[in-house]
């Protein structure tokens, strides 16, 4: 199949996806058995009418729900998600001004998940039922069965109260300022803007967090991965490179990692997809600003246009990194290019 019509058939396919999504994140967000009004308005106006119809009008809350959900697809459809309750800005520029922090932290703890998990995975399958594959899956298992949050408060007292090595909670430290903002990612602006100490501020702020996050994921793609690497170890074609007298090395690089890799990359691309969505405990606990607390307030503060919002955009995540995925298919499995 060429490339293009490939591309193509996943984008046709995506579109329904992401309308029924929108449908689905709008009941949803009005099934929740609460009520907006006694959420953001004080207590003193609850009893009167006059200032609660006045909040309804103004957030479209007296219309029906078929009509609210269709004006709110027209300005979906034109870039418009709504404006929040919460913090009376537009959706649209509280997710711009949050989402780069969960980007950052996304990135960063998918980089040492990848590292680590694929380098343990093909470790432990090549070593299998030696000393090092058990202590492999013994690290893998622990990873993987560790609390999030508990991992994170562990590794703050350790490497932050007690050892110092790294930076404690937030981006940055109070006394710096934030770089030039161009992409919102504090490390890649600093390096634009040459403020060198800056950026050895941010990473020492995120190389705890994300390698907390990355922990969880490096022990899923260690265990696929290894799982993986043994069942194509095993087919008939590896045993023939051997006989033939290919180099280990060699054979495990071009033959057996390129083949194994399919289902491995669909566990990197949900992992990433969960990490973007936000991680809520962990951003708590590091005071990260990221997507995952801003959904938490909006969620707590009924703010329906932030929920929706923060929803849909979560939505498009991953239906954006499963395309990402369906187009590195195309590219390792060849049964793809010629179906």
């Amino acid at each position: 199949m060429p490339f293009h019509l490939f591309v193509l058939r996943r984008l046709l396919f995506a579109i329904p996806t992401l309308l029924g999504i929108t449908l689905v994140a709008f009941l949803i967000a009005n099934a929740i058995p609460a009520d907006p009004i006694n959420a953001n308005l004080p207590q003193s106006a609850l009893n009167n009418q006059e200032i609660i119809d006045a909040f309804r009008r103004r957030w479209g809350l007296d219309k029906p729900p078929v009509e609210q959900y269709l004006t709110y697809l027209g300005n979906l459809l034109q870039g418009d998600m709504g404006t929040s309750i919460k913090t009376r800005k537009p959706v649209l520029d509280d997710i711009r001004q949050f989402l780069p922090a969960t980007i950052e932290l996304a990135t960063f703890a998918i980089i040492f998940g990848v590292v680590i998990g694929i380098s343990f995975g093909i470790i432990s399958a090549v070593w299998r039922n030696r000393l090092i594959d058990y202590i492999v899956r013994f690290v893998a298992l622990i990873g993987v069965s560790i609390p999030v949050f508990l991992l994170a408060l562990i590794g703050l007292t350790i490497f932050y109260v007690q050892l110092r090595w790294v930076a404690g909670p937030g981006r940055l430290d109070v006394a710096l300022t934030d770089p030039p903002t161009v992409t919102g990612l504090y490390t890649i602006d600093s390096i634009l803007s040459g403020q060198w100490s800056t950026l050895g501020n941010a990473l020492s702020h995120i190389i705890l967090p994300s390698v907390v996050l990355g922990s969880y994921v490096s022990g899923v793609i260690a265990r696929i991965t290894r799982s993986s690497m043994l069942e194509v170890l095993s087919m008939d074609y590896i045993r023939t490179a051997r006989s033939k007298g290919l180099r280990e090395r060699t054979m495990l690089r071009k033959h057996a990692l390129a083949n194994a890799m399919i289902p491995v990359v669909t566990i990197i691309g949900l992992s990433y997809s969960t990490l973007l969505a936000g991680a809520v405990l962990t951003e708590s606990i590091f005071a990260w600003p990221g997507i995952g607390r801003y959904m938490f307030r909006a969620s707590t503060s009924q703010d329906f246009p932030a929920i929706m919002g923060g929803s849909i955009l979560i939505a498009f995540i991953y239906v954006g990194v499963n395309f990402i995925v369906d187009i590195l298919y195309y590219f390792l499995d060849p049964r793809i290019r010629l179906g």
